[in-house]
């Protein structure tokens, strides 16, 4: 397959500014512009860490949210997106300043490779899960050659003259026209 990595996800919210307020302060996600084919709905996108998070407006009738908003519905094997973190600590004192209850976990892997856990709701009541999976080893379970690591191409170029943003390189035969 010519896959590549996740590209976002894309969450349908009550309130888009909320969510904004959300990932960028607590997750550390940059709010940046979407193109103008997708200004006829509400809503905002947001990059960081590789990964795209898309926030569209809810409307009043027709879309639906199966979701259970309610923070001590914390159930680890219910639907989730998944962020790696290497400073747990930092984003639990986070969680506790923003007074967003959590449920944090240790789970033991093989030859003593622990993972810690946080998982706690967006505004939306969806599931985001915090560890530090790095700890665990990726063995395939088929065929060598079933997994494939991001080549050059991972991440989006960003486009900025601000000092604090940092820009990555586009790939080789990428080319960026302004």
């Amino acid at each position: 397959m010519p896959l590549m990595g996740l590209n976002h996800i894309s969450r349908l919210c009550k309130s888009v500014e909320a969510s904004i307020d959300f990932y960028t302060k607590l997750l550390g996600f940059v709010l940046v512009e979407r193109p103008p084919a997708f200004e006829s709905f509400t809503g905002a996108w947001l990059y960081n860490y590789g990964v795209g998070i898309h926030l569209v407006q809810k409307q009043e009738q027709g879309q639906h949210s199966h979701v259970d908003p309610s923070p001590e519905k914390l159930e680890p094997m219910d639907n989730h997106i998944s962020f790696q973190c290497e400073d747990m600590e930092a984003i639990e004192e986070r969680l506790k300043e923003r007074k967003i209850e959590y449920l944090k976990r240790t789970v033991d892997g093989e030859e003593g490779s622990a993972v810690d856990q946080l998982f706690f709701k967006d505004p939306d009541g969806f599931m985001i899960e915090i560890c530090n999976c790095e700890n665990l080893k990726l063995v395939p379970a088929g065929p060598p050659g079933w997994i494939r690591p991001p080549r050059g191409r991972r991440s989006p170029p960003v486009l900025s003259d601000h000092p604090g943003i940092l820009r990555s390189r586009p790939a080789p035969g990428f080319s960026l026209s302004v």
